[in-house]
């Protein structure tokens, strides 16, 4: 059985300034996701879960879906402020969906096989796909899961703050995740602050998450568990997040999966802020003069 790839593609792209998962990096209207399908199915993925708004769903297919639909088994699955556990109900002026725990969380009833998660609007290499497809093939079990790691240094903007999962491993297993949500690149290294004021050190060759996992379909169970558990002590109905490394983080430190931490020697890249586009831009035509990209995708 081939893994399924899901997509996380729902998010609102308030620093980019509007929703960067349809917005086209080349000329030829191509958009971060066409490429990272791509190599995924060259790795051998089957189906693709992406993860959207219901608000978004018919200009995701006129811009993306319809292209995708070619090549593979494309399902839309919807993450809704409304989609809450035990009959709950959103805050009266919330409008953000709660995170990327609950992203993954949507895509629950048509993923039965392993599967990857990755975010629409970053570029994860080849190598990438290709170590997750193995992993997924041959080693993923109800509790053993995996992660593919970045180097700090190798995934921060120059125009803003960007959020990161940061990697404690040991043996090849991550031991513990931390979500730092605001850090920053400076001369020598980077940094990550909790109140805004007080700024703490990170050196650029820690190992991060850039949110690109491989699971077994056991995770759902852990991640509704947890879900439920977000909700009963929501300490800020307006802006708390359900985050996927968090609860990654929290299983581990229970010690009830392992999360093996896989490499890959290709950089990572995204479109944070709208500044970015053009450095993404000219990485993909790189990536094509050097033939590891081909010149037209489909």
């Amino acid at each position: 059985m081939k893994p399924t790839l899901v997509v996380m593609a729902a998010g609102m792209g308030s620093r980019f300034g509007g929703l960067k998962q349809m917005e086209p990096i080349t000329d030829r209207g191509e958009v971060l996701l066409d490429f990272s399908v791509y190599d995924a199915l060259q790795a051998g993925f089957g189906k693709v879960v992406v993860v959207i708004k219901k608000a978004i769903e018919r200009d995701f297919e006129a811009q993306v879906g319809h292209r995708l639909r070619r090549q593979a088994d494309v399902r839309f699955v919807y993450q809704e402020i409304d989609d809450l556990p035990d009959g709950r109900t959103p805050p009266p002026g919330r409008e953000k969906p709660w995170g990327t725990g609950q992203a993954v969380l949507a895509a629950k009833d048509v993923v039965e096989e392993p599967f990857a998660v990755i975010n629409a609007d970053d570029y994860y290499g080849k190598s990438a796909f290709g170590v997750l497809a193995a992993f997924l093939r041959e080693e993923a079990t109800a509790n053993d899961y995996a992660m593919v790691g970045y180097r700090l240094g190798n995934t921060l903007s120059d125009y803003g703050s960007v959020a990161r999962g940061v990697c404690e491993i040991e043996d090849g297993f991550l031991r513990g995740l931390v979500e730092r949500t605001k850090i920053i690149k400076r001369d020598d290294d980077a940094a990550f602050t909790e109140d805004g004021e007080r700024w703490v050190p990170l050196p650029l060759d820690t190992v991060v998450s850039m949110q690109c996992f491989g699971f077994h379909p056991s995770f759902f169970a852990h991640l509704e568990e947890g879900f439920r558990a977000f909700h009963a002590g929501l300490a800020d109905p307006m802006k708390g997040e359900y985050l996927l490394p968090s609860r990654v983080g929290e299983l581990l430190e229970g010690g009830r999966v392992s999360m093996k931490v896989l490499d890959s020697p290709d950089r990572w890249f995204g479109v944070t802020y709208r500044e970015d586009k053009p450095a993404v831009a000219a990485a993909i035509e790189d990536l094509r003069k050097k033939n590891v990209i081909p010149p037209s995708l489909w």
